[in-house]
């Protein structure tokens, strides 16, 4: 069997993240197998990324979002992890997954990985209704359809936080936007399922975060959220060796997370 080493990260702008350094330092120093990246806010015709060395180890899989500067998908694959790369991409077929770029499936050979960026449900919670109601059933479904045939590895930003253990200040943020009973709920469908939240399940009781507030010296004083994941099919749970959580990486609000499969 064989180590690998797969990260996700939210990088809140792919452009942003690349001027200050922080992923070309970041490729350098973990060299990950699978790098997810969400809200990479750029299409391809906007940035070329072979002009930095750190990038030229990886094949580079792009869903954009069709309206500039807004959402989308990134998902890098080293060259050398002898990882096999099947020519279909199956697809989420929702509209806001087509028009805004959040989620990108590659077959990997031994399973399916799907990279997401899930809408969030907005401070007025106006897109609440389509977490509820559409997004999350569907997505539940497009998962649950894909792992028929093989295992399946979903990770990226989930927008939500699952449990009080999750975030800091539950009692303040219960109803709002990311700690609603029906985003929760959400998540809890996965769990259903026979998904596994690989940091919850090697980590029970510990309390760390992956996105904080710009407000409030938020995460200086670490007041923070749990709302990036991976979840695994229950078939690789054999597989997982660890979970990770980087708080110390900057470059976004958002901090990497990964785990560790013996495939």
């Amino acid at each position: 069997m064989k180590s690998l080493n797969l990260y996700s990260w939210n990088v809140n702008g792919l452009r942003s993240v690349l001027r200050k350094n922080a992923l070309q330092d970041f490729l350098k120093r973990k060299s990950p197998d699978v790098l997810c990246l969400q809200e990479i806010k750029c299409k391809p015709s906007q940035l070329d990324l072979f002009e930095n060395s750190a990038l030229e180890n990886y094949e580079i899989f792009w869903h954009p979002a069709e309206r500039s500067g807004y959402s989308g998908t990134m998902t890098l694959i080293k060259k050398e992890s002898e990882l096999t790369i099947e020519p279909r991409t199956p697809l989420f077929e929702n509209k806001e997954a087509s028009t805004e770029g959040r989620v990108l499936t590659l077959d990997l050979g031994k399973f399916f990985l799907v990279n997401v960026y899930t809408p969030n449900s907005k401070p007025d919670l106006s897109r609440l209704r389509l977490r509820e109601k559409v997004w999350d059933p569907a997505f539940l479904k497009f998962l649950k359809t894909l792992e028929k045939e093989k295992s399946v590895v979903a990770c990226g930003d989930f927008n939500a936080a699952h449990e009080e253990i999750d975030l800091a200040r539950p009692k303040q943020n219960h109803h709002h936007a990311g700690f609603t009973d029906e985003e929760r709920k959400g998540i809890t469908n996965l769990l259903d399922s026979g998904f596994i939240d690989t940091f919850r399940s090697l980590n029970p009781d510990t309390k760390r975060y992956t996105w904080w507030s710009h407000w409030g010296n938020a995460r200086k004083n670490n007041i923070g959220w749990r709302i990036d994941y991976f979840f695994i099919s229950k078939s690789l749970k054999k597989n997982l060796k660890s979970a990770e959580i980087y708080e110390s990486e900057i470059g976004s609000d958002h901090c990497p997370v990964s785990i560790t499969l013996e495939i």
